[in-house]
């Protein structure tokens, strides 16, 4: 099995530190400084796992991700980025990307997302008995605590959600800590992630 993942990034520090950290657990990466560079070498079926930033000159992570696909549907792709927002967190897990993580990054999660993101390709069993688990904690959220994520996932502010729902923004912010707590994610991104996977929509 190959072991090769691919890393696109304008930053070249990022990219060799990058590079430097995957090799800690004996997987060798290729690096890129350009999104256009990394489309003229790659091979369909070659990456366990391809890395891309957001933020580049020439392609931009988002549009480099929907090409990466249709050329290699099977490949998991995790899109990084210091710039996140909701929606873009949704488009880029409704595009297909195995994980979408903000910067800056804990090493050790960076890591357990190229392990999780390599073992993906799991059998569909495993993979609905996932979704279960998923949709069994989401079950376990409280009716408001369900508005407030709905409310979340639009990618509307504390402020706003507690005018939606005609109650304090303290209110708000106690329910959201409660949510991301039973669902065991500490960021926006974490939590699109959890609800596309639980099979629930973020734009219901």
């Amino acid at each position: 099995m190959s072991t090769l993942v691919y890393i696109v990034d304008d930053d070249q520090m990022v990219l060799e530190s990058l590079q430097w950290l995957l090799q800690t657990i004996k997987l060798e990466a290729k690096i890129f400084n350009s999104s256009t560079n990394f489309l003229k070498t790659y091979t369909p079926g070659t990456a366990i796992c391809v890395i891309l930033d957001v933020r580049m000159p020439d392609i931009n992570g988002m549009d480099l991700h929907r090409r990466l696909k249709a050329i290699d549907a099977e490949v998991p792709v995790i899109i990084v980025t210091g710039h996140a927002d909701v929606k873009m967190a949704v488009r880029a897990m409704k595009d297909g990307a195995f994980d979408f993580i903000e910067k800056p990054y804990a090493e050790q999660k960076m890591l357990e997302r190229v392990q999780a993101a390599i073992h993906s390709r799991s059998s569909s069993e495993i993979n609905e008995d996932n979704k279960r688990i998923l949709s069994d904690k989401f079950d376990n959220l409280t009716s408001r605590e369900k508005q407030v994520l709905t409310q979340i996932l639009k990618d509307k502010s504390n402020k706003l959600i507690a005018v939606e729902l005609d109650i304090s923004k303290k209110t708000v912010e106690f329910h959201r800590g409660n949510l991301m707590s039973k669902l065991n994610v500490t960021t926006v991104a974490e939590l699109v992630r959890f609800s596309i996977r639980a099979g629930v929509d973020p734009e219901f």
